[in-house]
């Protein structure tokens, strides 16, 4: 089969013909032509109907999809019309998009292996650019973002995640919900006017909808929650809360660690971070061996460690109430023990006590698991090309990974 049928058959546009194939070997590039058909009338680029052809511009390159290692251009001399409605202006082409070089269906094939690999190496992979596949997934995103369906909504959850150096921050928004999960929105910053944007963008028809928000502790988000969906329950992410535990008794062994240095006595603290940090399950031999050990001691890191254990009973309660009992009872034991950073988590929680019984009250059907296997996925995506130095770059990264885009229909897909 010839490879001007071959296209026929692939990739065919009423109104062109695809006419003589050149190989270039020394280049590893194959040029087919390709001409209006007898007839046929171009279409205007403004307001897409059928016009007179005025006259032709140069002729053009369109880098079309790669063959067995050869770089494919369509050649084409574009018209220019003379519309009644618009005056005159560049036709349309159905294979391309405005003024790009490239067709829609390298493109379409740039943007699918740019999810499996970094951006760098597709482009080395293609023989194309970076900024190329930049451009190509930028297209599809655009697309995908003009063309999704955003309802009904009935769970999200928010956090931020870190994008470039110096303390800068993206705020994401998940549906998180069994049937459908996917990145929703990306602002700039973690702040209120960042997660404001979203709800712009849902509408206020839509935020009403919303039974169930996962969040953190985060002041801005749960004013935003407080505002905007006045009939959900906001669930506290039981990851960062204990998160926090972690980071509170870390800080109680570091610093009693330095203080029995300075006296003089035996570093029984010495590389025990994680013995005491780690889930008892996830211990190895020798952490276990260890912790017993470090259990026998009077210290404050012990009785930190047990008051962290202590609060695990909290996530197995079923009833808010009992749920409640337990956790005002916890609060008091921790602000009795005189360890300033367990003090300060106790007055933290007592503070949330609500957002924190929302867990109970949702049947324990909705956590931050997927929130943070969502973060982990975007994570990854910032970390195949080292991060991203510029906001819209991270934007259009993410929404092509994450976001579940619908993409433009081809006659045939090559990948």
């Amino acid at each position: 089969m010839r490879l001007t049928s071959l296209l026929n058959h692939v990739q065919h546009h009423p109104g062109f013909v695809y006419e003589r194939v050149r190989l270039l070997a020394e280049r590893r590039i194959i040029e087919i032509d390709v001409r209006p058909r007898r007839g046929s009338k171009p279409v205007c680029s403004c307001c897409h109907e059928r016009a007179t052809a005025y006259d032709h511009l140069g002729v053009r390159g369109f880098e079309f999809i790669p063959f067995w290692g050869f770089k494919v251009d369509l050649i084409y001399r574009m018209r220019r019309v003379d519309c009644r409605s618009c005056g005159v202006h560049v036709e349309e082409l159905p294979w391309a998009s405005g003024k790009g070089q490239m067709t829609k269906a390298y493109m379409l094939f740039l943007a699918h292996w740019a999810r499996k690999l970094s951006w760098k190496e597709t482009a080395e992979a293609f023989r194309s650019s970076w900024d190329k596949v930049c451009q190509a997934v930028e297209y599809v995103v655009a697309w995908g973002l003009e063309h999704r369906t955003l309802g009904p909504i009935a769970s999200i959850g928010v956090d931020e995640i870190a994008y470039a150096k110096g303390h800068k921050y993206l705020t994401l928004v998940y549906q998180i919900e069994p049937e459908r999960t996917r990145l929703l929105w990306i602002g700039k910053d973690r702040t209120v006017a960042s997660f404001e944007g979203f709800f712009a963008m849902i509408g206020e028809e839509l935020a009403k909808k919303i039974a169930f928000v996962c969040s953190d502790m985060w002041k801005p988000y749960l004013r935003v929650i407080r505002e905007r969906c006045t009939g959900a329950l906001n669930i506290l992410d039981r990851f960062h809360v204990v998160a926090k535990m972690n980071a509170a008794l870390d800080d109680v062994r570091a610093g009693e660690a330095r203080r029995l240095a300075q006296d003089g006595y035996e570093p029984v603290l010495r590389k025990t971070r994680w013995c005491v940090l780690k889930r008892k399950t996830s211990l190895t031999g020798d952490q276990r061996s260890r912790l017993r050990e470090l259990l026998r001691y009077n210290l404050k890191t012990v009785r930190a460690y047990l008051l962290k254990e202590d609060f695990q009973q909290f996530w197995e309660y079923s009833s808010p109430t009992w749920a409640g009992k337990f956790l005002d009872g916890w609060c008091r034991q921790a602000m009795r023990s005189r360890i300033e950073p367990m003090k300060k988590i106790a007055t933290t929680l007592r503070r949330h006590q609500p957002l924190l019984l929302n867990y109970f009250r949702a049947k324990k059907q909705l956590s931050s698991g997927v929130v943070e296997g969502m973060n982990n996925k975007a994570k990854v995506t910032m970390r195949k090309s080292y991060g991203f130095r510029t906001f819209r770059i991270a934007e259009i990264a993410l929404y092509h990974a994450l976001a579940k885009l619908p993409e433009p229909e081809l006659t045939h897909r090559f990948f």
